[in-house]
């Protein structure tokens, strides 16, 4: 009888991403690994539950749901969440920081102190700097603050975020693709922003302001050279087969190496399914994917 597992999600930590399961145990994803597995044959895609509790009625949801979570316990969720901004009694430290995904991407956020940088690396963040540190509330005023002054989003989807990742070179490497910043422009971008914030009166006081200290994170992510991606995964089917060879990772996202060239997978796409691991002959995908169409590329005269 073949082993069944449960995806939990992408986690990151300072090794690189950690594939997550239902009974704690990870495994650890290193480029040029091969991720292989299929989804049982007749299953369907069940609800996770919510604050660790599973769902009561097993809903089923959507496999193009990356939020894994029927809408009741999608509402209990968000009862004690600081991102849904229903929580504001926390004693613990925030951090508020300045994030880079691409050119003309850059949004404020604020994660807490306890957690380091892993905020940042689950969102896909290029390149951060910290801007403050200090109680929550005030962490939210400066964030609301500076989205305004700036004029940066709360949010940039994930599909923006990859269409923009590919190519990107490290540090100390010279550009790949025309157009694409190198090292030094990010790091240039997200310093005039931190010097703006700088100069602005309205700083909550309680608010100790941070010096800017980029963190790149195209390594990390593997992302140095990365080809552009031919298709994303649009969602899982019972019986269909993943199987390519990794090459970076950023966020959620896992690139993997394809007989028709690199696609993206959205790890949330695997939570809710019974998944096995996949023979040793499985290849290429089963499953839908969405193809990509590469942005470099004009369509027309304008």
């Amino acid at each position: 009888m073949r082993r069944v597992w449960r995806c939990a999600g992408l986690r990151w930590s300072v090794d690189g991403p950690v594939l997550m399961w239902g009974d704690g145990r990870g495994s650890s994803l290193g480029w040029g690994k091969r991720v292989a597995f299929g989804v049982v044959e007749g299953g369907v895609r069940t609800c996770v539950g919510a604050r660790g509790h599973a769902c009561p009625v097993a809903a089923v949801v959507s496999g193009r749901s990356t939020g894994v979570r029927c809408e009741e316990c999608a509402r209990l969720d968000r009862t004690h969440s600081v991102a849904a901004d229903t929580v504001a009694d926390d004693p613990r430290p925030y951090r508020v920081y300045l994030a880079w995904f691409g050119p003309g991407m850059v949004k404020v956020g604020i994660t807490r102190v306890e957690r380091g940088s892993a905020r940042l690396l689950e969102q896909g963040a290029v390149v951060f700097s910290w801007l403050g540190q200090g109680p929550l509330m005030a962490a939210r005023r400066a964030e609301e603050l500076l989205r305004a002054a700036l004029k940066v989003p709360d949010r940039i989807p994930y599909a923006d975020k990859r269409v923009v990742r590919a190519g990107l070179p490290g540090p100390g490497e010279r550009v790949v693709r025309a157009g694409l910043p190198g090292p030094g422009e990010r790091v240039a971008e997200i310093r005039e922003l931190h010097e703006r914030v700088g100069r602005l009166d309205a700083w909550p006081e309680s608010l100790q302001r941070a010096p800017f200290e980029p963190v790149d994170h195209t390594e990390v992510f593997g992302l140095a050279g990365l080809g552009p991606a031919v298709g994303v995964v649009s969602e899982l089917v019972p019986g269909g087969v993943v199987s390519g060879e990794l090459c970076a990772a950023a966020g959620p996202d896992l690139h993997l190496r394809t007989g028709r060239g690199v696609v993206v997978l959205d790890t949330r796409l695997m939570t809710g399914w019974e998944l096995t691991a996949a023979g040793d002959g499985a290849a290429g995908l089963s499953v839908p994917v969405r193809e990509l169409r590469d942005s470099t590329v004009q369509d027309g005269l304008f």
